[in-house]
């Protein structure tokens, strides 16, 4: 059965129909956020989920008896053991109050499109190479935000108890800053006092208005400059890095695949011309055989005259 396995395991029909299946799951998650659509088409909907899920269900065992007797190597790929989850969590005995969770499940499918695109698989390689790298990245960025936090909080807590209140709300309001939603009404507060800027309708949290015109535009902009143009940048960096090495890893397997290839045909080159050869000594032989045989049918005439 093995063979049977590995043969549909590798076809290329049985992995662009996989594929469908996979889009397909999409599409009905999709449709099933319409409470219209479910009410309307529920039971078609429950059948193509099953059907679905089944033919998940296929597909994992026909990776695992395409291992033979070595079926705990199907659960040494990751992306195996992504599909396994998926399929097993599928079904779990899941009760009314925790539909929304197996809907959850049902919409992890459609990330086993990754898988099927190989070139979707380098780009999720490129960000997994990059994850430690931008473990650092993230260290110092937490950094930057926890300095300036506890700055914010001491420079500007009583002039603007909205964003600088506390350490929490002061790094949550930088994190705006950072990504450039509307920081610059944060600044103003600061470079105009709340009783004058920012604070209308909300007049009796400004209790201590302070308005530090150069102090805020040093503290947001050098927190722009050194947070939003260089240290996020460096995630940037850091993805691209991981991107190039994914390619090159991916364009030595297929140069790898490539020489695997070339020295198979060269082997079968090699057989080819050794069976040439093996034809042209065969017919020698015969031809050898022919003439020994003549002359032997020659001296048996002279002997008899």
């Amino acid at each position: 059965m093995q063979p049977l396995f590995h043969r549909i395991a590798e076809d290329a029909r049985f992995q662009n129909f996989i594929t469908f299946v996979i889009l397909l799951a999409g599409v009905v998650v999709g449709i099933e956020t319409s409470h219209a659509m479910v009410e309307q088409y529920g039971g078609p909907l429950h059948i193509l989920n099953e059907v679905i899920l089944w033919t998940f269900v296929v597909e994992v065992v026909v990776k695992v008896g395409a291992e033979g007797k070595r079926p705990w190597r199907y659960f040494m790929d990751g992306w195996n053991l992504f599909d396994f989850f998926i399929v097993a969590i599928c079904f779990m005995p899941v009760h009314a109050e925790y539909v929304a969770v197996l809907r959850l499940a049902r919409l992890l499918r459609v990330l086993k499109l990754v898988r099927a695109l190989p070139k979707l698989q380098i780009l999720v390689g490129a960000l997994l190479k990059s994850i430690p790298s931008m473990g650092y990245v993230g260290l110092l960025l937490g950094m930057l935000f926890y300095v300036y936090g506890v700055a914010g909080v001491f420079l500007f807590g009583g002039n603007d108890p909205v964003h600088f209140r506390s350490l929490p709300v002061a790094m949550l309001s930088l994190f705006r800053v950072v990504t450039g939603d509307d920081w610059a009404n944060i600044m103003y507060v600061q470079q105009y006092g709340c009783a004058t800027y920012g604070y209308v309708d909300r007049e009796h949290l400004c209790t201590a208005s302070n308005a530090t015109p150069v102090l805020a535009a040093g503290y947001f902009v050098s927190f722009v400059l050194v947070g939003a143009m260089v240290i996020l940048n460096l995630f940037i960096g850091v993805i691209t890095s991981g991107m190039e090495e994914a390619k090159a890893e991916n364009g030595m397997l297929d140069r790898e695949l490539k020489d695997a290839e070339g020295v198979k045909q060269s082997a079968s080159d090699d057989v080819s011309r050794m069976l040439v050869k093996i034809g042209e000594l065969q017919d020698e032989l015969r031809v050898l055989e022919h003439r020994l045989k003549s002359e032997a049918e020659e001296g048996a005439e002279a002997e008899k005259a």
